[in-house]
């Protein structure tokens, strides 16, 4: 078990709590207060106990929000990262993964395949880039566009926990 670097959360009154988690599940603050109403105790200074918790929480979450989180996430390479409109996360996340750097041609691609992807599956595609590259994104994409609707969903959800922890790793 890892320690909160930068804070503690059993400290944190509700406001400063929210206030600290809100974007560890992208424009969704809900998860961090819901996870403040369960009890705020010691068990939550380590990151895999606080991460479980809110995991759990996206998990039991009815399906239409846990579509609106899902939707809440950047397309890679999309129009709010070239318009500078992503959280500091996500930006931080895609340039790690070298996406900034896409040639004209990989950037098309990842066009594409993101249209392509929001057209079968009716949400975007959601991947943690933490340790991957553009091309390995690239054939994720490739990959995964023959998958079914449902089986999509569910590595959506898996998708944004794993950026969850990364996340509530670098506090």
């Amino acid at each position: 078990m890892s320690r909160f670097q930068t804070l503690t959360p059993s400290s944190l009154g509700r406001e400063d709590f929210v206030a600290a988690f809100a974007d560890i599940y992208e424009h969704s603050p809900w998860v961090a207060d819901k996870a403040y109403e369960m009890g705020i105790d010691e068990t939550c200074d380590e990151v895999e106990q606080l991460h479980e918790r809110m995991a759990n929480i996206l998990l039991s979450a009815d399906r239409d929000t846990q579509l609106a989180l899902i939707n809440a996430h950047p397309d890679l390479a999309g129009k709010a990262a070239m318009r500078g409109e992503l959280t500091a996360s996500s930006t931080s996340e895609q340039a790690g993964a070298g996406i900034q750097d896409c040639s004209p041609e990989e950037f098309e691609r990842f066009v594409r395949l993101n249209e392509g992807y929001k057209a079968k599956f009716g949400f975007i595609f959601v991947m943690a880039v933490r340790g991957s590259n553009r091309h390995q994104i690239l054939a994720s994409f490739e990959e995964r566009i023959d998958n079914s609707p449902e089986q999509e969903f569910q590595r959506a959800l898996s998708e944004i926990n794993k950026i969850a922890l990364f996340r509530l790793q670098a506090m």
